[in-house]
């Protein structure tokens, strides 16, 4: 979370306004036509890692290459955070969506999201595919070690 700090102005006032942060230090994308994503991730609540995540996404289409970025999912709402810390496997798209918010010039964010349930942070991205897709993506709970 230190680089998303460091690089994108704003992103305090998101951090403290969140009930639950998911990190995912490094999620790493690949395909020709058919892709795959996959990361691994820690939830952390009130300043204290809670749980670790998996991340799994497949996706189908014009695609070819392969990229790694960081992912920050914010859950913005206390109902969702509980939600998606009592499924056993939380997919977006069926059971909630998420606001992918965009970086703006000078590297700020748009405030105006703050009111979204569940937002996404992806930067850092380095890698010849281009974009980030969260729908679908599946989130599983790992056993903490």
């Amino acid at each position: 979370m230190k680089e998303f700090t460091e690089k994108i102005a704003g992103s305090e006032e998101f951090l403290k306004s969140a009930k639950g942060i998911l990190v995912f230090p490094a999620l790493y994308k690949a395909g020709f036509i058919f892709g795959a994503e996959y990361g691994d991730g820690a939830l952390r609540v009130e300043g204290k890692t809670v749980g670790y995540y998996n991340l799994a996404a497949a996706s189908f289409g014009l695609q070819a290459g392969a990229q790694k970025t960081s992912l920050i999912i914010m859950f913005m709402k206390d109902l969702v955070l509980e939600k998606f810390q009592k499924s056993s496997g939380f997919e977006l798209g069926v059971d909630a969506n998420a606001t992918l918010v965009t970086v703006g010039a000078q590297g700020s964010l748009d405030t105006t999201k703050l009111g979204e349930p569940i937002l996404a942070f992806a930067f850092g991205q380095r890698g010849l595919m281009a974009g980030v897709t969260l729908e679908g993506a599946k989130f599983t709970k790992r056993d903490l070690k």
